[in-house]
């Protein structure tokens, strides 16, 4: 029996309601997601109801009754901060979402490399990312996590982007890392926001996927130009959209035959639904097809 992909849902709409206002609790967010067709709920560290572990079992259970799970817990630490006291932070805040992912019977924690600090050279920052990293795998494999790292372009509340934006940064970073707690999770919209060609990614770092983000991206105006000319303040440009998947720059066709082709049976979340639940399930059954016509 062909072991296909399972697929979760992100909150991307909500992140300011879960992460800012508090004007959606996570609950609502379970009850809302749960009627799709799909396998779990990713979770993420910024929930103002996450502040306390205590409430991750609980949260846990409501996803349960609803026969899903919460197999990964998006996270963002930002290892690239030139003072080793906020680095050392960071590393704990990271462990302590380890921590969580456990608590709330996922399998996959997110670690970022930071935030591309000007006057970081690219040594230095692929140095001090992965020192943190490494920092981590412990307690991760203590605790049966495994830590994937994204192509990512930008937090939601960052000012500067990923500093491991670039393919030929993130592919270094992921190279300098061999462990088996420890691989990649791809998400291709991120390549063309940073000028590169997300099929390209996907077959330098093939055998180190582990999870997916499907998403995406269009701009609502202007260029890829234009959009880096902003890069460096909170948050996304507002000309960067979310759009439905299928309908955008990625070939789905592409990406999924090679992750069919390395027998890839890993979580896939859907980072869509910026414009309502409507649209979000349209992805999800837009990602269901796919998945049937590449994994026969």
């Amino acid at each position: 029996m062909i072991k296909r992909p399972k697929i979760a849902v992100f909150p991307k709409a909500y992140m300011q309601a879960l992460c800012k206002t508090g004007e959606m609790t996570v609950e609502e967010w379970i009850d809302m997601a749960s009627v799709l067709p799909i396998d779990g709920l990713e979770f993420y560290c910024g929930f103002i109801e996450l502040s306390e572990l205590s409430n991750a079992s609980k949260f846990r259970k409501m996803v349960e009754d609803k026969d899903l799970c919460i197999p990964m817990f998006c996270c963002s630490p930002d290892f690239t901060h030139p003072d080793s006291g906020f680095r050392k932070e960071q590393v704990e805040k990271e462990i302590s979402w380890i921590e969580m992912t456990a608590q709330l019977g996922g399998s996959f924690c997110r670690v970022l490399s930071g935030q591309r600090r000007p006057e970081l050279s690219e040594d230095d920052g692929l140095r001090l990312a992965a020192e943190c990293i490494e920092s981590c795998l412990p307690k991760a494999k203590e605790l049966g996590v495994t830590l994937i790292i994204e192509n990512h372009y930008k937090d939601d509340f960052w000012i500067y982007p990923e500093f491991a934006q670039k393919m030929s940064s993130f592919q270094k970073l992921v190279g300098s890392i061999d462990d088996p707690g420890f691989g990649v999770n791809y998400d291709p919209s991120n390549a063309f926001l940073a000028g590169d060609d997300p099929i390209e990614l996907l077959d330098s770092i093939l055998d180190r996927v582990l999870t997916m983000h499907a998403s995406d991206r269009y701009l609502a105006e202007g260029t890829l130009e234009d959009l880096r000319r902003e890069e460096n303040v909170e948050g996304y440009a507002s000309r960067l959209r979310h759009g439905e998947i299928g309908k955008g720059l990625n070939d789905y066709d592409a990406i999924f035959s090679r992750l069919a082709g390395r027998n890839f049976s890993g979580w896939i979340s859907v980072e869509d639904g910026v414009d309502g639940m409507d649209q979000l399930a349209r992805s999800v059954d837009f990602l269901i097809r796919k998945i049937g016509e590449h994994w026969k």
